[in-house]
């Protein structure tokens, strides 16, 4: 026979206070990753498609310049070494990017109609890079993991790294593997396909 001593049991009744001590410090931590990520602090593990693209504009200038050696990984296993950019803003002049898709080649353009496009907290991992660049307040030969130009990202100690409050980059061609933006603004966006790229 039950005891007539035992307290019901109350069915779907949530204790806030302790759900808040719980789930407070959690959310704190889960804020602190992510905002760990975003200024570069701890590596975001992006595998990348393992097929490169082409990216060409007749101008590319910009404020808050960082360039570090880094490796990029393909699903296959792959790795590719890189050159990694990181830029606090800039706006792109006659953008072109293209990558194959099959027998075809998938053309996207951009900024050519007197608007230039723009990005904010922009990355870029390239491994080919061609044009005629001049830079402001340039550091070069320091070491990655110390750079201090906003948009603050670093890369290993012991690293090559350079840096430089401004940029301009005319005849620009790039061979990338990835870019990340916080923002990509493409005024008179075109996308087409070709048997051509840029």
């Amino acid at each position: 026979m039950p005891s007539e001593n035992i307290p019901p049991v109350s069915a779907g009744r949530v204790r806030w206070r302790k759900f808040a001590l719980l789930i407070i410090p959690a959310g704190a931590v889960a804020a602190l990753l992510v905002s760990l990520t975003a200024t570069g602090a701890i590596a975001a593990s992006i595998s990348v498609s393992g097929t490169a693209f082409e990216v060409t504009a007749a101008q590319f200038t910009g404020q808050g310049f960082e360039q570090y050696g880094g490796v990029v990984a393909s699903s296959d296993g792959a790795t590719h070494p890189v050159a990694v950019t990181a830029l606090r803003s800039g706006q792109i002049t006659d953008l072109c990017q293209s990558v194959s898709v099959g027998p075809f080649i998938l053309v996207l353009r951009a900024g050519d109609n007197g608007t230039p496009a723009s990005v904010s907290n922009i990355v870029i991992d390239a491994d080919q890079q061609s044009g005629n660049a001049s830079f402001s307040n340039v550091t070069i030969g320091q070491d990655a993991s110390t750079l201090t130009e906003d948009p603050g990202h670093t890369g290993q100690a012991g690293g090559f790294g350079e840096q430089a409050d401004s940029f301009e980059i005319t005849n620009l061609r790039q061979h990338t593997w990835l870019t990340t933006a916080g923002t990509f603004t493409l005024p008179g966006l075109s996308l087409s396909f070709s048997s051509t790229g840029c």
